[in-house]
């Protein structure tokens, strides 16, 4: 069953390259964003200094005070689901470990990248 918060935090970073992220109350480790989120992640931390080392990514279904990005539903492929970014035109593969915060897949994803205080 996936966590009720309205808002989920993760902490990203890089490792060997490859942005990835932990929540073990989730059963994740170094979960790796692939296929385009990647790429959307590379530009919505070009200004988070050393943001390789790890910073916050909030996300939610509804929109919060705050939010930076917006991300509209595709489609489905391969378990995931693909979303796109109307601000970046960027086009982004969720996979199946989105299922651990949202029951199904929402039609608008909501998020805030900030630094880590004190990194």
């Amino acid at each position: 069953m996936p966590p009720t918060n309205a808002i989920h935090v993760i902490h990203p970073y890089k490792h060997l390259g490859q942005w990835v992220f932990d929540d073990e109350r989730v059963g994740l480790s170094q979960e790796p964003f692939v296929s385009g989120a990647d790429t959307i992640i590379d530009h919505m931390t070009v200004d988070i200094p050393n943001a390789e080392d790890g910073f916050s990514l909030l996300f939610s279904a509804n929109p919060f005070p705050g939010y930076d990005g917006e991300f509209e539903w595709v489609r489905e492929e391969f378990d995931g689901n693909w979303y796109f970014s109307p601000a970046l035109q960027l086009e982004g593969w969720l996979c199946p470990a989105m299922f651990k915060y949202f029951e199904q897949a929402p039609n608008k994803i909501y998020v805030q990248f900030k630094s880590i205080l004190g990194r």
